[in-house]
């Protein structure tokens, strides 16, 4: 079966976002078809392919991401916080203009907690590495929902 409109692909992947980051590997089902499931530049690379295919592509911050905001970034006095808060935790705050937002735990030092509301990503050209593992039909219940079910995908 070929990738168009309302299937499920299953992908594995890898994203690596320059030198000195890590990568990032793993799997991942999706439901194609404009869903807004996973980047447009990859669905449209993917748009047609069969299980087997292989691709690598290199997406700018605006197509993957988005550049950084640096109006997501706030110093908060550590006595604000619960206790145990440390870096690489998460937290759900507000932005500026009033909209729910997470924020990575970046830095603590002394008195005070740095938080990051970009992704780690945000502002980064990053390069996927996609491989087709599977492609099937979507359901209906997938098609309503407007995401993947299922091991890679979603789970209510």
């Amino acid at each position: 079966m070929n990738i168009t409109k309302d299937t499920v692909v299953t992908l594995s992947y890898t994203v690596s976002a320059g030198p000195g980051q890590p990568p990032e590997s793993g799997q991942q089902a999706y439901l194609h078809g404009g869903y807004g499931n996973t980047f447009a530049k990859l669905e449209a690379a993917l748009e047609g392919q069969a299980p087997g295919f292989a691709t690598t592509l290199v997406l700018q911050p605006e197509d993957a991401f988005g550049v950084r905001d640096e109006g997501l970034v706030r110093t908060i006095p550590k006595s604000e916080f619960p206790p145990g808060v440390k870096v690489g935790g998460q937290l759900r705050g507000m932005t500026d203009d009033g909209r729910e937002q997470v924020f990575n735990v970046v830095k603590i030092k002394g008195p005070q907690v740095l938080l990051d509301g970009n992704h780690p990503f945000a502002g980064k050209e990053l390069r996927f590495t996609l491989k087709v593992l599977e492609v099937r039909a979507a359901t209906p219940e997938e098609v309503t929902h407007g995401h993947a079910h299922g091991a890679h995908g979603h789970h209510h």
